[in-house]
């Protein structure tokens, strides 16, 4: 890894938070060229190490990733200025969309601009699993590897998790007997004299780390019941949503059906064709899916108007801001007080196998997950339909930069927004 400064690192995270367009998939990809290839802040091993422990915690893995690499470069600031940057736009801009959907209704412009990203993003993440897959699958296991984990996730459906944990055993039986198949060393344990296990330091500052959330958690809980009684909205949202990030494993399309069973059918803080709406906000802007959680909530306490009629969106902005609060800050605590033992552990077997394993695996459903956002984007009507003419062209043009003249991410994504904007504007 290469020297950066807190300061660079701050820039480039909040730029970051300003055009992670794509969901995690194109997060990743993103974060990828950016950080290993063409800044060389982050070393590839470092990179893909983060990566698979982050696939295996509930939460949005693209900020967990975030969060991280800013660990890894800087220490614990280093980690909550990734994090925190990651998200703040979005939910700023989360915000400010929410409360121009209920006050003035759909945005034709936003629309346009997204309906030419959303086809720049399948090439983005077609590129990112061409590039991880030519460092990671160097060996027919994890090839074969990732041709299983396409399959199981394209056409046995099965779920992220299960996945994920799969090739994780297949790793660790692998490591231990046939090492030479996942391309390491007979001896590729750690080096003379060390057992690869952590040493005690990094369980302790996993411990005050851990001590630390809970006291974040309870403080505003408490808060919330005092001022505003357990059974309030606000209340009922911190809790609803501390939940939602603890169950939220396999990203967020793994825990929507959870969200809209609670805030639609169990709560009532928004209507069907609202989360709808807000899934496709999510989506189309930039940071993790799960913002949805803000969108939510601002709907919620905008509709309660606890401060009144007048200050409504005041209201809102609380609410957002409470669902982002208690979702994400179950995901800075897994990371700062998991980065240091599982560093600390980076050069043993029982890491280093079934974390290579599941870089395979990741490849496998970066594919579907390119495969899912292709039929969905270039083929709006469905299959039987024919593509979008449109879409279609905007992607090829979107691979072209990407693979051929080697543009850069924000380059194409920019292309595909100008391209969505002229083309909306030529069919009205």
């Amino acid at each position: 890894m290469s020297a950066v400064s807190f300061r660079q690192a701050a820039r480039f995270w909040l730029k970051l938070g300003f055009i992670s367009f794509g969901g995690p998939a194109g997060q990743i990809a993103l974060m990828h060229t950016e950080l290993v290839d063409r800044r060389g802040w982050i070393s590839e091993p470092h990179f893909l190490h983060a990566l698979n422990f982050c696939m295996l915690l509930p939460g949005p893995e693209a900020q967990q990733l975030a969060t991280y690499l800013g660990w890894l470069m800087h220490g614990n600031r280093g980690g909550l200025v990734a994090g925190v940057l990651f998200v703040l736009p979005s939910l700023f801009l989360i915000g400010a969309l929410t409360w121009g959907y209920l006050a003035f209704g759909q945005l034709p412009l936003l629309a346009a601009v997204f309906y030419g990203i959303k086809p720049a993003v399948v090439a983005l993440v077609l590129h990112a699993a061409q590039r991880i897959g030519r460092r990671v699958l160097r060996s027919r296991l994890l090839q074969g590897l990732a041709l299983a984990a396409l399959v199981a996730a394209a056409v046995a459906k099965l779920p992220f998790p299960l996945i994920v944990f799969g090739a994780a055993l297949i790793g660790l039986l692998a490591g231990r007997r046939w090492p030479a198949q996942l391309g390491l060393p007979a001896e590729s344990a750690a080096p003379a004299g060390s057992t690869g296990a952590p040493s005690r330091l990094p369980w302790v500052q996993g411990l005050r780390v851990c001590a630390l959330g809970v006291l974040l958690w309870l403080l505003p809980m408490a808060a919330l019941v005092a001022g505003t009684g357990l059974a309030s909205t606000w209340t009922q949202m911190g809790w609803f949503f501390t939940k939602a990030a603890l169950l939220s494993f396999g990203g967020a399309y793994a825990v929507l059906p959870y969200v809209y069973q609670g805030a639609v059918e169990r709560y009532g803080w928004i209507s069907p064709a609202q989360m709808l709406d807000g899934l496709a906000l999510g989506e189309s802007t930039p940071g993790p899916l799960i913002m949805i959680v803000a969108f939510v909530g601002f709907i919620g306490s905008y509709t309660e108007a606890a401060f009144g009629p007048a200050y409504r969106p005041m209201a809102g902005a609380v609410g957002a801001a409470l669902a982002t609060w208690f979702t994400f800050l179950p995901s800075f605590v897994f990371i700062l007080a998991g980065a240091p033992l599982v560093e600390a552990s980076r050069r043993g077997p029982a890491f280093t196998a079934p974390l290579l394993a599941i870089s395979a695996a990741v490849v496998g459903v970066m594919l579907d997950l390119a495969g899912f956002f292709a039929t969905h984007v270039l083929f709006p009507a469905g299959l039987a339909a024919g593509p979008d003419g449109a879409a279609v062209m905007i992607a090829l043009l979107a691979a072209l930069g990407l693979f051929r003249f080697r543009c850069q991410p924000l380059t194409v994504l920019g292309g595909g927004a100008l391209l969505g904007v002229l083309i909306s504007g030529w069919r009205v």
